[in-house]
């Protein structure tokens, strides 16, 4: 698997979690989570970088680029 993906499954479970912990009534810990996804995503949005694909592309390798589809 390359770094992209496992950074989208991350995300999603990420989110998951914070969805748990709201529903069990663990705002705070929630919040935070919440939080600091949040901040990375406006950090990847302004500077184009985001700290996580950073870090799976040097464990686990970029994805190969698609190819067009004629």
């Amino acid at each position: 698997m390359c770094a992209e993906r496992i950074q989208r499954f991350l995300m999603a479970i990420v989110l998951t979690v914070a969805m748990v912990l709201f529903a069990s009534n663990q705002i705070l810990y929630a919040m935070i989570l919440q939080t600091l996804v949040v901040v990375m995503v406006i950090v990847w949005a302004i500077f184009d970088f985001c700290p996580s694909l950073w870090v799976f592309g040097k464990v686990f390798g970029n994805c190969p680029p698609k190819t067009p589809v004629k």
